[in-house]
C-alpha cells in the first residue's frame, strides 16, 4: 500500500550547506560485534532525545500538526485559526512505543571502507498518536550536547520498521533512502522489511558482503567530492532501466528524489524551530 508522508521539517537531505548535523550519540561498539553492524546510541541518549520529544512545545505542536493534517502552515486551511486551536487541544497527542535510533546506509560502506558499519544512526524516531488516531514520527538529533527536534512526519515508518526488525529475530533497521528501502541486518545476512527492499535484495536477502558489492555499483560514483556530486547532479537515484534493478525504475514505483550525497550521510538541518514542509515517500510492506 502506498502512502505519502506530510512533514514537518526543517531537514534537507542535500551536501554543502554548510550546517552538518551531528551524528546521534553511539555507544561504544560491544565485543562480539558482528562486522558491519552499526553501533549501539546509548540508552541514555535515548532517554534523553525522547524527553526532548516530551517538551509542552513540542507536543503543542504537534497537536497543531495533527490539527491540520500535516498541511504546511504556509498553505490555508478551510478553518479559521480558533478551529485550529481547538483541534490542536482535542489531539492530547501522546508518545506511543519506543524511542529507536534511525540508522542510514553509510558512505564509508559504500566506498568498501574496511570495517565500515553498512549504517549509521543520524537521528532518533519517537512515535506519536493524535486522539483520532492519526500517527506522526518526531525526529531528534544532538546538538551542542542537547537533543533538539527538529523534525515532524506523518506515520510512523521509523519505529514500525524497527519494531519489525525486532519482531522477526533481532537485528538492526536500517534505510536505503535512495530506493526508499528498509532493511535488517541480521547474523550477517541483509533481509529486506518492504517491498522495495525486496525488489532490491531479494525475498530471502543477501550477505553483508554481496550487498556492500551492490550498493557500491550503485552509489560508488555518485559519493561526496565524485564527478557526479562535483557536477551538481546530486538530485536523486533512478536505477539504471537496463541493469538489476531494471524491475524498480519501470514499475511505477514513485520513488522518491534523494539527494545521493545528502542521503548518504551528508544530511543537513537548516532553520530553527520546525518548519512543515512535505516529503513524499513511498511505503510497501
Amino acid at each position: 500500500m502506498t502512502s505519502i508522508r506530510n512533514t514537518a521539517v526543517a531537514v534537507l537531505l542535500a551536501a554543502g550547506l554548510g550546517l552538518a548535523v551531528t551524528p546521534a550519540a553511539q555507544a561504544d561498539s560491544p565485543a562480539g560485534t558482528s562486522a558491519g553492524t552499526p553501533a549501539p546510541v546509548a540508552a541514555a541518549d535515548l532517554a534523553q532525545a525522547r524527553g526532548a520529544v516530551q517538551d509542552q512545545a513540542v507536543l503543542d505542536r504537534l497537536g497543531h500538526f495533527f490539527a491540520r493534517k500535516g498541511v504546511p502552515p504556509t498553505q490555508q486551511l478551510t478553518i479559521g485559526a480558533a478551529e485550529e486551536a481547538r483541534a490542536a487541544s482535542e489531539a492530547a497527542p501522546r508518545l506511543a512505543g519506543d524511542t529507536v535510533p534511525v540508522y542510514t546506509l553509510d558512505a564509508d560502506f559504500v566506498a568498501g571502507a574496511p570495517g565500515a558499519p553498512v549504517a549509521k544512526a543520524e537521528y532518533t524516531a519517537s512515535k506519536a498518536v493524535s486522539a483520532d488516531g492519526q500517527v506522526a514520527s518526531v525526529w531528534t538529533v544532538q546538538q551542542g550536547g542537547s537533543w533538539r527536534v527538529v523534525n515532524i512526519a506523518s506515520g510512523g515508518d521509523e519505529t514500525d520498521y524497527a519494531a519489525r526488525a525486532a519482531a522477526g529475530g533481532g537485528g538492526t533497521a536500517f534505510r536505503e533512502p535512495q530506493l526508499n528501502a528498509w532493511y535488517v541486518l541480521r547474523d550477517g545476512r541483509v533481509l529486506p522489511l518492504d517491498d522495495e527492499a525486496r525488489r532490491s535484495v531479494g525475498e530471502a536477502g543477501v550477505s553483508l558482503a554481496a550487498y556492500q558489492r551492490l550498493v557500491h555499483q550503485r552509489y560508488g560514483d555518485k559519493l561526496p567530492g565524485s564527478a557526479y556530486d562535483r557536477a551538481g547532479k546530486g538530485g536523486g537515484y533512478q536505477p539504471d532501466a537496463t541493469g538489476p534493478e531494471a524491475a524498480v525504475a519501470g514499475g511505477g514505483s514513485g520513488l522518491p528524489a534523494v539527494t545521493a550525497a545528502g542521503a548518504l550521510g551528508v544530511t543537513a538541518l537548516v532553520g530553527a524551530g520546525i518548519a512543515l514542509r512535505r516529503r513524499a515517500g513511498a511505503r510497501r510492506g
